[in-house]
């Protein structure tokens, strides 16, 4: 990189949701900020976890000195433990943030390895050439911050995700004093949350969600009630609580990460529990349903989460009743719409009462509390950060609209190297960047060519076929077997399945007639000869498996 400018080097969160993670480099020095997850899309079939591509920072790991997290939602530190196995640097985060890390840390055995350092609002952590400062800013988990990233050439903030909530219900509102006092000092470039940069006006308070939640209760006494919402919503759950506490309900909660994230929140004292209210599910049976509440984890219609379980009779311990009353207590995020309406329907189905209206509100700015980030801090660039490419160019007409030259607003791709200075901003080159899919214990080992083949195996199913040759000669000893899975069903294909078998023998006689001994030559004209078979026949294209087995003497 070029000496005397500081490069942004976004490594993944831009024209996608999630995967958030972008490199700060000045000189020998760089700080990373985040390193989140994405969740797998449809066409990703068998994969569990899709994480960043760090291959510029391992190549320059003697020149990273930390990493620095803005909150704690998994798409901002659930790449963390997959990382950190490659590029072990000190990680700092505030309070809960960092308690949430640590599960993850230990979970994988990685607790002692890693050095954490719990930072405060207001506090400036120095990285040589480069400092960062927290400031305090409100979304749907506590304890989220913005940075002031200081460099030789100029402050770069970063706002992480943030919304300006007035009325937070833990912790105090958005500091948005620093960020005016930041614009008043000089703000190089503003890297600005774009998730709800389409939608107009403002976000509601978290607060708005509790008044309705409040009503839900007062309406349906006589009914037991199941609330479904993020599990790091930690102020949301409070609320649930508050409100059940209010009716004389007892709370369970529900779903792993559910239990785990709010057992940490109560640890440290971000969520207050009333004496007696929380029980385990398996008392739930002990009480009336109109004296219990069950907060639970599949808010997004997560196959195997809590809530679906439930409304398709696979949890152990609660079924569907009804008059049961079920509160969706988010939004679907793009591209969950039909699993969520899947349950929905399965609750409905079974005699549930469902609510989703009114019971949410975004974590997100909308444009005129971005608006007001860019009159603070008045920025000389833009650089808008989180999300797909249509909401990067929402927030870049709302940069424009607010003063911010259009040819200083910077729209980047992930791998894209921001070179600043005082006087310009330059895309200069690009660094190695992508998704790495984790599959099961496996980080990295399914690629591209692995998914295709998923693919076409869930499309079209696949036929094997089986011999034995000969030793030295190729001749045909045993076969040529036909088998298939996914395919067809072979009782009731036996005249099709005989015919792909003659077209093996006839292919494996032209083989012999052309005196072909590779085995890999073989193995593609048995394939070409089958597929043009199949495809001439019923207009499908499985995958042809062929399988060549030696006769010893």
């Amino acid at each position: 990189m070029n000496k005397g400018k500081l490069c942004i080097i976004p490594l993944g969160g831009l024209d996608q949701i999630g995967m958030n993670i972008t490199a700060f480099e000045y000189n020998d020095d760089i700080v990373v900020v985040d390193c989140g997850l994405a969740f797998p899309e449809d066409d990703m079939l068998g994969i569990d976890l899709v994480i960043p591509d760090t291959t510029y920072l391992e190549e320059n790991i003697d020149r990273v000195r930390g990493l620095v997290i803005t909150h704690g939602h998994e798409d901002h530190i659930g790449a963390i433990p997959y990382v950190l196995r490659k590029i072990n640097i000190p990680v700092y985060g505030t309070k809960l943030t960092m308690a949430l890390i640590e599960n993850k840390l230990e979970e994988h055995a990685m607790l002692d390895a890693v050095e954490r350092h719990i930072v405060s609002f207001g506090e400036r952590v120095s990285f040589g050439t480069l400092g960062v400062e927290f400031i305090r800013t409100n979304h749907s988990i506590t304890d989220a911050c913005a940075l002031a990233i200081t460099s030789p050439v100029g402050t770069v903030v970063h706002t992480g995700d943030f919304k300006v909530d007035y009325t937070p219900v833990f912790g105090d509102p958005i500091d948005l004093a620093r960020f005016a006092e930041l614009g008043k000092q000089g703000v190089l470039a503003l890297l600005c949350d774009s998730t709800n940069a389409e939608r107009p006006g403002f976000t509601n308070s978290e607060r708005t969600v509790g008044r309705a939640l409040d009503n839900i209760f007062s309406d349906h006494a006589k009914s037991r009630i199941l609330v479904a919402t993020f599990s790091s919503n930690v102020d949301r759950v409070q609320q649930i609580i508050d409100a059940a506490a209010r009716y004389g309900r007892k709370v369970v909660l529900e779903g792993r990460s559910m239990r785990n994230i709010i057992n940490t929140a109560i640890e440290i004292g971000y969520v207050r529990i009333p004496d007696g209210i929380l029980i385990d599910i398996s008392q739930i049976r002990d009480y009336p349903d109109e004296k219990t509440v069950i907060i639970t984890t599949g808010s997004q219609g997560e196959s195997m989460a809590a809530l679906s379980r439930i409304a398709t009779n696979m949890h152990k311990m609660v079924s569907i009743k009804p008059g049961d009353v079920v509160v969706f207590s988010s939004n679907p995020i793009p591209g969950n719409e039909k699993a969520v309406f899947k349950v929905i329907n399965e609750l409905s189905m079974k005699g549930a009462e469902v609510i989703f209206q009114d019971t949410h509100v975004s974590g997100h700015a909308c444009q005129e509390e971005i608006k007001l980030i860019y009159t603070l801090t008045r920025p000389k660039f833009a650089v808008p950060v989180h999300g797909e490419h249509r909401h990067l160019m929402a927030q870049r007409g709302v940069a424009i609209a607010v003063g911010v030259p259009k040819e200083n607003v910077m729209i980047l791709s992930n791998g894209q190297v921001l070179e600043l200075d005082q006087d310009s901003a330059v895309v200069n080159g690009e660094v190695a960047n992508g998704a790495v899919f984790v599959d099961g214990l496996g980080v990295g080992d399914v690629g591209n060519v692995v998914l295709r083949d998923r693919q076409r195996l869930a499309e079209d199913g696949i036929v094997i076929v089986c011999m034995t040759l000969e030793s030295g000669t190729n001749t045909v000893v045993a076969g040529p077997m036909v088998m298939s899975r996914g395919f067809v069903y072979i009782k009731e294909s036996d005249e099709f399945m005989e015919e792909a078998r003659e077209i093996v023998s006839y292919a494996m006689e032209k083989i012999a007639d052309k005196n072909i001994t590779s085995r890999n030559k073989i193995r593609e004209n048995i394939k070409d000869a089958l597929s043009s078979f199949i495809w001439r026949r019923i207009k499908r294209s499985p995958m042809i498996l062929p399988i060549i087995m030696e006769e010893v003497l």
